[in-house]
């Protein structure tokens, strides 16, 4: 028997079925620990692929979920509902940071539309606005555009992306990787660019701060992550990861950088590959072959934790020993990001979060919840 077709709705069809797919594919790239004077991991910030920033509670979460996440398999997946929600660029947000500490802080984050935007962080914890409602809702405080590049007959090149962005409080500085081979320094007062880092050859895909010597760091598709100064923007030092290797395969671009807390030692993502440096000694000391590329990095301490294109968070020692992997639920992990009681948030597609005790429990997993 045949379905009346009379008022079948071709367009709503098609729009209902992209729908979905945007849902089922949508990639949370960066997660971060929202600025509280609670001790406990509570308030999670994710970046999304939709151009979205969202917070989610760690509590409520917890309660709500019925059924909890094994360590091999997720049997029950809660869609949380977001504190709060901001349409914060057009096309994937990639990265976000906090400048400051506490309600006084700003929320900056970056993405593919160039810019980098900022916000009062107490003005989304102070916002009664309700969800369906929110999205445009508060009004940044900073919002900057990559410059555009000039072409032949006086023509613009589009606004290149930024990949991710370091901040230093004590010098009224955001740092960008953007999508033109360069690394730029904002002055967050004037809103103005006080430094252009020009050299990789490729565009760059991760930037850390090393405030303590005032020096920045990126990683490029190039290949090598390079140390800039910052005062004259000259590059001081190329890292090459592959570097007197004989398995080139295992490396390819700069995919993520972490410093530790001494900002002595550097961790540098490189496809299959992990290597930990030695700064003061300009020295490789450990390389680390692992089964899928590299896509975040931190420390934790004396250790360092890795995510990746494979569901585990993995740990190892400054040698490159591994001490434990963790599965995890994003089939790809984006961003591991740590609470000082250390508590690790993994971010990743399918738009999950997976909130992981420095035991190894999971304390929850959620996706989030598609508000567009």
């Amino acid at each position: 028997m045949c379905g009346d077709a009379t008022n079948w709705d071709e367009d709503a069809y098609r729009e209902s079925i992209l729908k979905e797919r945007e849902i089922r594919t949508r990639t949370v790239f960066r997660t971060v620990w929202g600025p509280s004077q609670n001790p406990n991991p509570d308030t999670i910030v994710v970046a999304s692929s939709d151009g979205s920033l969202a917070s989610y509670s760690i509590s409520s979460c917890i309660s709500k979920l019925q059924l909890g996440f094994s360590n091999t398999k997720a049997q029950h997946l809660l869609v949380a509902e977001p504190e709060w929600f901001l349409q914060g660029h057009d096309g994937p947000a990639y990265d976000i940071k906090f400048y400051g500490d506490g309600e006084d802080a700003l929320l900056l984050s970056c993405g593919d539309d160039g810019r980098i935007r900022g916000w009062r962080w107490k003005e989304f914890m102070n916002s009664d606005v309700p969800i369906p409602l929110q999205g445009n809702h508060i009004k940044p405080v900073l919002d900057l555009a990559n410059p555009q590049h000039k072409g032949p007959w006086g023509s613009l090149s589009p606004i290149p992306e930024n990949n991710a962005i370091a901040v230093n409080m004590q010098g009224g500085s955001i740092f960008s990787a953007s999508g033109d081979s360069c690394a730029y320094c904002w002055d967050v007062e004037t809103g103005k660019i006080k430094v252009v880092f020009k050299g990789h050859s490729d565009y760059l895909h991760c930037i850390v701060a090393r405030n303590s010597v005032n020096q920045i760091i990126t990683g490029s598709e190039d290949g090598t992550a390079r140390i800039w100064d910052c005062r004259s923007g000259k590059c001081i030092q190329v890292i090459d990861p592959a570097e007197n290797t004989e398995v080139k395969g295992f490396f390819s671009c700069v995919s993520c950088i972490a410093l530790d807390g001494s900002e002595s030692w550097l961790a540098c993502g490189s496809g299959r590959s992990l290597s930990i440096w030695n700064l003061p000694a300009s020295e490789c000391v450990s390389r680390i072959s692992t089964r899928a590329s590299v896509q975040d990095v931190l420390f934790d301490d004396n250790q360092i934790l890795a995510v990746g294109a494979e569901p585990l968070l993995s740990r190892f020692d400054i040698n490159g020993a591994i001490l434990s992997q963790i599965q995890c639920a994003p089939l790809s992990a984006f961003s591991v990001s740590m609470h000082p009681s250390g508590v690790a948030a993994i971010g990743g597609y399918g738009g999950l979060v997976d909130a992981i005790s420095q035991f190894g429990s999971h304390l929850c997993t959620f996706r989030c919840r598609c508000i567009i």
